[in-house]
């Protein structure tokens, strides 16, 4: 009779065991799926996105779009500033190369190539609407 005891109470820890297993197994694999699969936070219909504009003549290949330039001394650029707002504070910057001019669907694009600060960028000017004044329309960084 002890003896049926003693194996009864191994079976017994084995299955408590093997029990605790299954379970430990069972919730690692439902925790690894839920790292694996990525939930889209705001849902993204393809034809909701405008396509990006062209890249302008000049524009180097490997340059990025920004919509917003920080320099040294406190110099700020925008996507959205006019024309005759950034000008003047671009005055110390040197242009790196002549302007561009090219037809836009609103009026002329103007991209100009500027060096400030060792940091080297393109800003492209042109109006947002019919008979508009030119505004940033894309920064880039070089």
């Amino acid at each position: 009779m002890q003896a049926t005891r003693v194996r009864f109470v191994y079976f017994l820890e084995w299955a408590a065991a093997a029990i605790v297993v299954v379970a430990v197994v069972s919730l690692g694999s439902s925790v690894a799926r839920e790292i694996r699969t990525v939930n889209a936070v705001t849902p993204v219909i393809a034809g909701d996105s405008r396509p990006d504009p062209p890249v302008p003549v000049g524009v180097p290949p490997r340059a990025v779009s920004v919509p917003i330039l920080l320099l040294p001394g406190g110099l700020v650029a925008r996507v959205g500033d006019r024309l005759d707002a950034v000008a003047p504070r671009l005055a110390g910057a040197a242009e790196v190369r002549p302007q561009s001019i090219e037809l836009a669907p609103t009026g002329e694009r103007l991209t100009r190539f500027y060096e400030y600060g060792g940091v080297r960028f393109v800003l492209v000017f042109e109006p947002f609407e019919q008979d508009d004044e030119p505004r940033v329309a894309a920064i880039y960084l070089q």
